[in-house]
């Protein structure tokens, strides 16, 4: 550092020399010094300004087919078309100028469950549950469905008016039948395939235990008012929730059925999971199969 020049010598004082005599620190100094017109904040150049990312932000959201999507999960369909920024500086943008999804309160429960009900390869656990909605002309109504442990991909499910053991056995036997070519007795049985329930009464009845025997599951009951133990499935129903039963009136069940059909099929297709490295469900189950054949 430089400071003042020596009238005997004409060589400069140190810098620190200068501040000492003065009785000023160097922080004060260098922070009253004033800066440089022009000069441009230190850090990485970006390729993309504030005002072009946010345009690109919200067109993302405009463009999406769900409603109130994360920072991150922008951030990732944005970088599916090339546009490459900090999650942070999304998060920011987009907090400025309110375009967070809202928070959500969490639930309380009665029993804690600390193990873990993610599988690594399809068809080592489902789980079915079933979830009631409205429509104008047949009062409740209720939606069955089967999910994939791994993927979190809906298998089958099913719209019916009575919720009842029989209709919540529908859609496991689709899922058995597209997933395995046929309802035949012992057909998953010794591949280790589970299924999960909580203990609604058409789960605990002796029909439905019966027809799972039939089929040849292997059944992991939840525990007693403990959603995380069926936590796949009651995160899709959340979902479902937020994305279409919360926000559409339903005139009849067909109707209802329609647009919950489209959604579940949207959401297989489309709807991007953080723990699936921000792919779809269909997108993980064709990344697995492709993994496995580098792998052989």
């Amino acid at each position: 550092m430089k400071g003042e020049i020596s009238a005997m010598s004409g060589k400069t004082y140190p810098m620190s020399m200068v501040l000492n005599v003065a009785g000023v620190s160097s922080a004060a100094w260098y922070g009253n010094r004033a800066r440089k017109e022009g000069k441009l904040k230190t850090g990485p150049k970006t390729p993309i300004s504030d005002d072009e990312l946010l345009i690109e932000i919200k067109k993302e959201i405009l463009d999406s087919r769900f409603h109130s999507e994360g920072y991150k999960k922008v951030r990732a369909r944005l970088k599916r078309r090339g546009i490459r920024a900090g999650k942070n500086r999304i998060y920011c943008l987009m907090k400025q100028h309110n375009l967070l999804a809202p928070v959500r309160a969490g639930t309380g429960t009665s029993r804690l469950h600390n193990g873990t009900i993610i599988t690594e390869v399809p068809n080592q656990m489902w789980a079915t549950d079933g979830k009631q909605f409205y429509t104008e002309e047949e009062g409740l109504c209720w939606l069955f469905s089967v999910i994939d442990h791994c993927d979190d991909g809906i298998l089958a499910w099913h719209t019916v008016k009575k919720g009842d053991r029989f209709a919540a056995m529908e859609p496991v036997r689709e899922a058995v039948k597209r997933e395995y070519g046929s309802i035949d007795k012992g057909i998953v049985q010794g591949i280790g395939l589970t299924l999960r329930a909580d203990h609604g009464s058409q789960y605990d009845s002796n029909d439905f235990q019966t027809e799972i025997k039939f089929l040849g599951f292997m059944y992991s009951p939840a525990f007693v008012r403990s959603p995380e133990c069926n936590g796949i499935i009651e995160r899709f129903h959340r979902t479902l929730n937020e994305q279409v039963i919360s926000i559409c009136h339903f005139r009849n069940l067909e109707e209802a059925k329609k647009v919950i059909g489209k959604f579940i099929d949207d959401y297989n297709r489309y709807w991007i999971i953080e723990r699936l490295g921000y792919r779809s469900p269909l997108e993980h189950k064709e990344y697995l199969k492709l993994s496995t054949k580098m792998a052989a």
